[in-house]
Formats: structure tokens, sequence, C-alpha cells
């Protein structure tokens, strides 16, 4: 270690590090966003495209110095190779379950998705183990804690620049020369011809998408406008390949039975002079809130780039209307913000076509349909106001659902009016029985009702609180495939047995971060701006660990474990609801403790053990297939919901604690005094 810390170049080397640890974050999260935005199935389900980044990081890190140099003479040609096959061959996954509902509106095209997912996974894995092994060569040549902190910068790097193009709502063709030239780069100039001519494929082609007509990327979708055609007046909006929503005149959006008119006509004795709209999209539920007198109208959009096409092409230009206040937020987190009464909320189409980066089968909208949504709601109507809601909801039990959580929380049956087919339907709750005139009749039951989602358990769209076989079974996959490919990379299983203790430390901390960016997204929205200030506070916590680990010449693991599981223990304790009640700021300093209290402590108890292996390389094997493996019980919420993760994080760690005091004195592993670690920065 002497000699590689008064090698030729540290300069460079750490400056190479530090570009190539920005470059593995930078590229995940832009094939996340990218991948999910062409084949809709992976919009609901990103962490398919997460584990796979995470197995092919972990792989190129496991690799010895001496081996895979193919890999990075080669690296780009599988990024290119997958950006091909998704534009050049068009693969749409139709997915249908009688457990989960997605909303696709999409023919199947392509391979079947036996074929597709595992091409797509591998694929994946790939790049980045090439780009993993590429930050692993220059991790060797610096001292271990010293190279850990040039990779969480690179990280911290990676992870704000893909934030900042999000926020300029930077098309994909962008993406792509931002990675291809980090990888020229760090290819060097021996391999400058190998990387320019597959790096060069895939910016025309994502050159191509983004000149595509109508084509334009928001944070969350990539959002494609169609004209009108011959004998219609309605602007057409997709939404990842999905279509979305439609700009129509008002007299067409006024028709008898129309979804945008109903609520006003069984609300006749309602002034409508103060109205909120939820998801106000393109404008649509905005022009008609005017069109029926309203003095104020909040119009709350989530997606800045959706309100930006309603403003440019309504024909009946609501957003110009100086009555229109709009707000780019998520609903939840303005109905908890707000101090005004409405007379009528209306919740408008708010069907994302993707899930909260990082937290599984989290959709934007689910904690608007939790019955402490609802009775947020019902707490912002004024004297004779009325809530309402409307959608295409596919099943009949959605919609019992919805209309038994609306008859608990109003104390009397909402009325529901079917549209364009008995799965389309509104629902409209006054705030007194005599506040609604169904036009139609009150809602009943069609048959079972579910139980109502809640913050802790939102999943409005699962059935029952189980784990649909889709999920098992492609999990299950993975899984399988994580294991043969980490035996081929010449790791032996039982090498790794005597780390269980790092199995588990890998486990727990991928459920304490998908808690935390849970906890977020319910106390300060689903945004994707939140959604990245988690994922850079957890690496600013990891960072913070290290460095005080550093300066410490030993730790009593114990006091840490103490810690650790008292900070787990207050997370525990404290109800969400009384964090989200809380004023912003006193909201924001809790919820920080909370969630990276344990992340701290976590991460301290982790270095020190990792400096005492003997045989680091097998450690972190063990800890990538924790990793991996915490992955897949993030699906134990469907079941447990959120805050039981909480216990099973608890137990991971418990377990850990114990098998950490037998696999000590059964490995000879001993306590160091150098603080040593080789993990990867936690990837988002």
């Amino acid at each position: 270690m002497a000699d590689m810390e008064h090698s030729p170049g540290p300069q460079n080397v750490r400056a190479r590090l530090l570009l190539a640890s920005a470059t593995m974050l930078f590229v995940e999260l832009a094939l996340i966003r990218w991948t999910g935005a062409n084949i809709v199935h992976l919009s609901y389900f990103s962490n398919f495209i997460l584990l796979g980044s995470f197995l092919g990081i972990g792989l190129g890190f496991l690799m010895p110095a001496g081996r895979g140099q193919w890999l990075t003479r080669w690296a780009p040609i599988p990024l290119a190779v997958l950006v091909v096959l998704v534009r050049e061959f068009p693969v749409q996954v139709r997915q249908t379950s009688g457990e989960v509902i997605y909303f696709t509106a999409v023919k199947t095209t392509g391979l079947p998705q036996w074929v597709t997912l595992p091409v797509l996974f591998g694929l994946t894995a790939l790049i980045m183990m090439a780009i993993g092994k590429m930050t692993a060569d220059q991790f060797r040549q610096l001292p271990s804690l010293e190279a850990y902190r040039y990779d969480l910068l690179g990280s911290l790097t990676g992870s704000v620049s893909f934030a900042l193009l999000s926020w300029l709502r930077a098309p994909s063709v962008v993406w792509g020369v931002l990675a291809a030239v980090a990888l020229l780069t760090l290819g060097g100039f021996r391999n400058s011809i190998r990387y320019a001519v597959p790096l060069a494929l895939m910016v025309a082609v994502l050159a191509l998408e983004t000149a595509a007509s109508g084509i334009s990327w928001s944070p969350y979708y990539k959002i494609e406008v169609t004209r009108p055609t011959t004998g219609s007046r309605d602007y057409k909006i997709s939404a990842n390949g999905v279509p979305h929503q439609s700009i129509a005149p008002l007299k067409v959006l006024g028709r008898p039975g129309s979804p945008y008119e109903q609520p006003y006509r069984e609300t006749p004795r309602n002034s409508h002079r103060r109205v909120l709209v939820i998801g106000a999209g393109n404008g649509n539920d905005v022009a008609m809130a005017l069109a029926h007198g309203a003095q104020r109208v909040d119009a709350v959009e989530i997606d800045p780039r959706l309100q930006e096409i309603g403003a440019s092409l309504h024909p009946a230009r609501p957003y110009a209307n100086p009555r229109v206040h709009v707000h780019i937020n998520d609903g939840r987190a303005f109905l908890e913000r707000t101090k005004t009464r409405y007379d009528l909320v209306v919740l408008a189409l708010p069907d994302s076509l993707t899930l909260v980066s990082g937290a599984s089968n989290l959709r934007l909208e689910s904690y608007l349909f939790t019955r402490q949504a609802f009775e947020a709601a019902h707490r912002h109507l004024a004297p004779g106001g009325a809530f309402a809601m409307y959608n295409y909801y596919r099943q009949n039990w959605l919609i019992d659902r919805f209309g038994s959580t609306l008859t608990s929380v109003f104390g009397h049956a909402p009325c529901i009016t079917h549209y364009g087919g008995k799965k389309a339907a509104i629902l409209v709750a006054g705030v007194t029985s005599s506040d609604q005139s169904c036009t139609a009749s009150a809602w009943r039951p069609s048959g079972p009702v579910p139980s109502a989602a809640s913050d802790d358990h939102p999943f409005p769209y699962l059935l029952h609180r189980t784990i649909p076989t889709l999920y098992i079974g492609v999990l299950g996959a993975i899984l399988l495939v994580t294991l043969v490919s980490v035996r081929l990379t010449g790791v032996r299983l039982r090498r790794t047995a005597r780390y269980v203790d790092m199995f588990l430390l890998g486990a727990a901390f991928m459920l304490l971060e998908t808690k935390n960016v849970i906890g977020f997204a319910l106390y300060f929205g689903t945004t994707w701006l939140v959604n990245a200030m988690v994922f850079a506070g957890v690496l600013v916590a990891v960072l913070c660990a290290v460095e005080v680990r550093r300066r410490l010449r030993r730790v009593n693991q114990l006091v840490l474990q103490l810690m650790l599981f008292a900070s787990l223990a207050i997370a525990w304790l404290i109800p969400s609801h009384l964090v989200l009640g809380l004023p912003f700021a006193p909201r924001l300093a809790a919820a920080i403790a909370l969630a990276f209290a344990p992340i701290f402590c976590a991460n301290l108890i982790f270095s020190d053990r990792l400096a005492a292996a003997s045989d680091p390389t097998a450690a972190f094997g063990a800890n990538l297939l924790g990793s991996l493996f915490g992955g897949t019980l993030e699906y134990l919420a469907l079941l447990t919901g959120y805050q039981a993760l909480l216990l099973v994080v608890a137990v991971l760690y418990a377990g850990a604690c114990v098998a950490m005091r037998f696999t000590r004195r059964g490995s000879g592993d001993v306590t160091s005094h150098e603080p040593l670690t080789v993990q990867t920065a936690p990837r988002p």
C-alpha cells in the first residue's frame, strides 16, 4: 500500500476515479429513466434495472485486477446494443393481472417478455460491470479509505448531474453525449476507435429519438404531443408511450355525461367560488372550473412539462387567466401545506405511469388515494363543499375501494356516474349528503370491498395484501442469476459463508434506504427533486460516517450497535402522522434525524467490520449478495406496509451483530486500527 501511495500521478488516479464513479451512477440513473420511458413495464418495476445495475457494479469490483480486461476494451458495445435494441426493435410488454392494476393502453410488440426482460437485465448488468471494472481498477491504486472517499464524491457528482439535467428537462441525446464523452475519457487513447464507433451509434439513435416530432422530456416522462387529425380538434398527449391526456375545447368538455362536467352537475347548490384541481395537467379541469364561475382556481400539477403544454396549446387558455394559480408540486404535499378551504376539490386523472425511483411499487400518485389523503381533502372543504374524483379505473374492485373509503370519511355514500363503460367512473362526495345531488345513483358495492389504502400501505392498485406472482417470478430469477454470476467471477460461496454478517448488513441497508425514500415522499411529496435530495443525503451520510471512522483509532462496536438500535427504535415509535403534522422546518429536521441517524450508525459499523476482514473481496461479495437480497425484500412492504420494514431492518441488523461475534472468532478476523473499506457507494 505504501508503494501505491507514492506511485506516479496520484492526482490523475484520483481524477479518473472521480470520473469513473460519477459515470457509473450517471449511466445507471439514465438507464432507469430511459428504459422506463420506452418499455412501459419497466416504469412499474423500476428496481429491475436497479438490481441489474447493482449486480453489474458488484461483479466489476469483485473481478481481480488482472482479469476482465476485455470488459474495459469493449465497454460501450453492450450500451449501444441496448439502445439500438429498444429503439429500432420496439418492445412493449403488456401486463395484465387480477392482483394488481397497470395503467397501460399499449399492445404487445417485439419478443415475448420471457426473452425481452432477461436480455435487458443481462445487458444492463454487462454495461455496469464494465464501468464498475474501470472504477475498481482506479480504486485499487489508492489507499482504500481515500479511494472510497473519491468514489463517494464521484457518486454525488453523478447524482447531482443527472438531477440538474432533469431540472433542465434535457432530452435523451444530451444524456448520451455526456455518457459518451465520459466513457471516451475513461477508455483512453488506445481504445478511442473501439469506443468511438459504438458510442457514435448510440448518440445517433438517441438524436433520432430526440428529433422526432412532438417529443420532449419532463423530469418524469418522455412526452409526445400529437396534433389534431382530420375531423378532430383534440391534441393527444402520450407519456412513456402510453396515451395519457387529451386537450379538448370547452364545448366538448361540457357535454352531458362528461367527467369534467359531472362534478358541477351533482353539486348544483355549490357556489364553486374556490376550486382546487389536483392533477391539473393540460388544463381541461381548470378551464371547466373557470367556465363555472370560479373566482380562484389552485391548479396543482407535479409535471411542469404537462402544464407548459396546456398553457401553450389549450384553446381556452386557462393558465393565462389571472384567477388561476399554478402550483408545480405533489398533490398530497400541497394538501398538507395549504390552509385554504375550497368549495370543490377535484382529483383529476392523477394516474401516473411510473414509480418513485428507488421505491418499489410506490407510484407518483399513490399517496393521493389513501384514507389519510381523503381525510385531508375533507378537512379542506368549506361548508357546503364537495370532493370529486374520476378515472378509467380498469377494475370494479378499485371503484369499490375508493367508494368505500369516501363513505367512511364523509359519513355517507358518494354519487357515482359511469361514463365510457362500467369501469370508468366519477365519484362525488359532498360535505353532507345534502351537498350532493346524484343524477344517477349513490355508490353501492358491486362485490367484496377491498380494505382502504393507507399511508403505511399506499398500494391502491393492489387488490389484497399479497406479492403478485409476476414479482415473485422475476425476483426469484434475479436472485438465481445473481448467485450464478457471482460464482462465475471466481468467488466461492463457501469462502463467503464466514461473512454472513456482511450479507445481513447489505440486506438491511438496502431496506433502510428504501424506507427513507418512502418517508420523504410522504412528508415532502413524490417529486423528482425530493427523490434526488434523499439519495444525495444518503451519500452524504455515508461520507460523514467514513470521515468519522477515519479519524478514530478504534471504535466500540457495542456502543455503535446500541446507537443503531436506539435510532431504529425511535424511528419505529414515532408515527408518520406526527411528523407530517409539523410545520415545514421542524418536519424537515425530524425527517433528516429519523432517516439519516440509522444510516450513519450502520455505516460506521460496516466500515469498521470491513476493516477487520482478513479477505475483503470475499466480505464484499457477501455484502453484494445481501444488498441484492435486500432489494428483493423491499416487496415485503406489499404484505406488511412500510413501517414494518423497520422491524425487518432491525432483525437483519441484530442477526448481523450476533453473527459478527462468531465469524470474527472463526475466520481469524481481528480488529484493525487502520480504517479500511472497499464498499462501493450506495446506488439509488
